[in-house]
């Protein structure tokens, strides 16, 4: 049972979630959970851990992309997996630069679900080591800017979690420093302002 891998389907139309607890089964070795928006998402995701999460990038109220920022800022190891009908390029900048690991385009196919599921918990561990030490993106030939701008990406999507693990690390102490600077000058003021009435 502790092999089971967990997906959470996030998707407001219940066929998809279906789909997904028909095709990636117990007997693959899968638990499937559906939420049908981004909100009902984020409390399965503050109440367990998920191995994989996918959802639909166009949903009402908060969107894939703005899900994935969210899951990405509390779970960043978590690959996200957009399904979309709306294939565009600005949809896929976008949520590229939220974190997403893959795209998943309607009409799904058993054959998709399986191989999505599969490459996504594939990169969730091994890549991060693999990537991060293969960090040079300038050593990549010239000759293959489409190449270069995909290791670009993934060296950004590994950096990511890091920049935002150091912004939650240090700015506790930063705020500390100034009240502690705000209150050291307080107190050497009062001593001034009382011992010169006194020398007088």
């Amino acid at each position: 049972m502790s092999a089971l891998r967990k997906v959470l389907v996030v998707d407001d139309d219940a066929v998809v979630g279906k789909s997904f607890n028909r095709v990636l089964s117990r007997d693959k070795g899968y638990i499937v959970t559906t939420a049908q928006n981004a909100h009902e998402a984020l409390k399965q995701i503050r109440e367990q851990d998920f191995d994989v999460v996918f959802t639909d990038i166009k949903m009402p109220g908060m969107d894939g992309v703005e899900l994935t920022e969210r899951v990405k800022a509390s779970r960043p190891w978590t690959p996200v997996v957009i399904i979309t009908g709306y294939g565009t390029t600005a949809n896929e900048v976008r949520a590229k630069a939220a974190g997403v690991s893959d795209f998943v385009r309607k009409p799904l196919s058993p054959e998709m679900i399986e191989e999505s599921a599969a490459h996504a918990l594939l990169e969730a561990a091994p890549a991060i080591v693999a990537k991060t030490q293969a960090s040079p993106v300038e050593q990549v030939p010239v000759e293959q800017p489409a190449k270069e701008s995909h290791l670009k990406n993934i060296a950004l999507f590994m950096a990511a979690p890091f920049i935002g693990l150091a912004y939650a690390v240090l700015l506790p102490f930063v705020g500390t420093a100034m009240l502690v600077w705000v209150g050291v000058k307080a107190l050497t003021a009062k001593p001034d302002g009382a011992a010169r009435p006194r020398s007088e």
